[in-house]
């Protein structure tokens, strides 16, 4: 586990939100895409595995294209993503729905097992109570300045 300096609560309250959480991003989606590009995968690439997986016969292209693209910052061509993974033999189309292969599940499992280490690693020496308010207290922020503060 790491160790951290301790500082005062008068200290901490007087910290940038802007800087810490804009380091904070970058170091996590950086450790994320590391992880991914082991098994060769983008982000999107890794959203599009566990959206359809996780309610399967409910995506076309164009209506995970809808869900994805918001939280897209690499301007993905998700067309050309999709292609990518059926040519993987990840991803079946029938009926316009997307399916994952058995292939594609266990490509699913071993990108989700590298990125479970970038969360642990994240959150050692942090409570699951801590993370939780953390999460709240950042979420509230994107409400008060008028982002959405539900969950993704």
């Amino acid at each position: 586990m790491t160790t951290t300096k301790e500082y005062s609560q008068e200290q901490l309250a007087a910290q940038p939100i802007g800087y810490w959480s804009r380091e904070t991003a970058g170091l996590v989606i950086g450790g994320l895409r590391t992880a991914l590009a082991e098994e060769d995968l983008t982000q999107p690439h890794w959203w599009t595995l566990n959206h359809v997986a996780g309610t399967p016969g409910e995506w076309t292209r164009t209506t995970l294209t809808t869900k994805l693209a918001p939280f897209d910052d690499q301007n993905t061509d998700f067309e050309a993503l999709y292609t990518d993974l059926a040519a993987r033999g990840w991803l079946t189309e029938s009926d316009d729905t997307l399916t994952l292969t058995d292939e594609g599940e266990a490509a699913r499992l071993r990108a989700h097992d590298r990125n479970a280490v970038v969360h642990e690693r994240m959150r050692e020496g942090i409570t699951t109570a801590e993370y939780a308010a953390t999460i709240d207290v950042l979420r509230r922020m994107v409400a008060n300045l008028g982002g959405s503060g539900d969950l993704p």
